[in-house]
């Protein structure tokens, strides 16, 4: 009976012996599957829409607002008439600037006879050479005076025409400035009536700080969101880099235009657009984790049960390990852009090579299992602690 007992003693510690070994922590190698990918690095930045085109509509004339033909938000074309200003004063200037230019002609006229007569007498030396110089005199005086008469009635007439106040472009009334009755004074500045903004071509002055003012370049994709639509997606394009740095705070930042085209009109000037600028976009790109470009095999890897390790000839730039025929072979590759978590890899890999990234530990299921909870209730059929049968 005692050498019973001693033999199953014993098999029952070779049996916690086996077991034990059989339960070591195992070490593999955790890969990624190369696959294409699209790859983005972004910019974010906030900014004030505007319109590219926005026009101070004034008058260069002196005089009362008769009629206004346009109102908040109306829709005017090139060339429609939208204001109007009392016209009696200037169309007195006109037609006393016609009256002075006729009287002009008249006596540029007569002095002109006057002058062709008494050349040729001086010619045949009837008359003094005083008297002939005294008829050019008159005749250049009158000369001159008719043109500025005829200046002044340009002038007058231009006058005139200024009374009436078309759109310069094609857009939106966005400010009205005056009233009918208003009277308004031209000065050195122009006495602005209206503004008027091409709405269906916006853009964004976006402020970027300066550590991100280098990765943003000409041409790249932008989207942006308003607090107005907060669903809605906005596209547009990077059309300007402004060198002239703003500080705010001891913050300095660099503007960045962004062209937004707004056929649907919902973007208006003044709103704040939150920016994300796409300083890197690739699609359909090989692609490996960083991690990969810095994995290094373990020395042991026989001992440990491990891919055997297969590194190159030559030493490369750039490499990383290939799993082939259960082995881990060391490949060249060429780097072309990265992002935070890829590097583009324009050379030396193809869509479904296994890349090493790591080592991860396996542990063994009795220790990956979850504790019971002595006060939960055990499943039918289960002793308790403590009960004997």
């Amino acid at each position: 009976m005692i050498k019973d007992k001693i033999f199953k003693v014993s098999l029952f510690l070779s049996m916690l012996t086996l077991i034990g070994c059989e339960e070591k922590t195992k070490i593999e190698v955790d890969y990624y599957e190369v696959e294409p990918i699209s790859m983005s690095e972004v910019v974010t930045a906030t900014g004030t829409m505007e319109s590219v085109t926005q026009v101070d509509v004034g008058t260069q004339v002196t005089g009362i607002i008769e009629h206004l033909y346009a109102d908040y938000n109306d829709h005017v074309k090139k060339g429609q008439l939208i204001a109007e200003l009392e016209k009696t004063l200037l169309e007195s200037d006109l037609k006393s600037a016609d009256a002075n230019m006729a009287s002009a002609e008249a006596s540029y006229e007569y002095a002109k006879s006057n002058f062709e007569r008494d050349r040729k007498l001086h010619d045949e030396k009837l008359i003094s050479d005083y008297e002939f110089e005294t008829s050019q005199r008159d005749y250049e005086v009158a000369r001159l005076s008719y043109e500025k008469s005829k200046a002044d009635r340009v002038r007058a007439a231009k006058n005139l025409n200024y009374a009436e106040i078309y759109s310069p472009i094609d857009g939106i009334i966005i400010s009205r400035e005056v009233e009918v009755g208003q009277t308004v004074v031209s000065s050195m500045n122009v006495a602005n009536l209206y503004v008027i903004a091409d709405l269906e071509n916006m853009r964004v002055v976006g402020n970027v700080d300066e550590a991100d003012i280098g990765q943003v370049k000409m041409g790249q994709h932008v989207t942006f969101t308003v607090d107005a639509y907060p669903d809605d997606v906005f596209e547009g394009t990077v059309t300007q880099v402004r060198l002239n740095p703003t500080t705010t705070s001891n913050v300095v930042t660099y503007e960045v235009i962004v062209d937004a085209p707004n056929p649907d009109l919902k973007l208006i000037p003044g709103m704040t657009a939150n920016l994300t600028i796409y300083t890197l976009e690739l699609d359909n790109v090989i692609a490996v984790p960083l991690k990969a470009l810095k994995f290094e095999p373990m020395e042991d890897e026989e001992e440990s049960g491990l891919p055997k390790t297969v590194p190159l000839s030559q030493p490369a730039q750039a490499s990383v390990w290939v799993e082939k025929d259960g082995k881990l072979v060391q490949t060249a590759v060429e780097l072309g852009m990265a992002n935070n978590i890829y590097h583009q890899i324009t050379g030396g890999l193809k869509k479904g090579d296994k890349v090493a990234l790591q080592y991860e530990e396996k542990k063994p299921m009795s220790e990956s299992k979850e504790e019971q909870n002595p006060f939960l209730p055990k499943p039918p059929g289960a002793k308790k602690n403590g009960n004997k049968k």
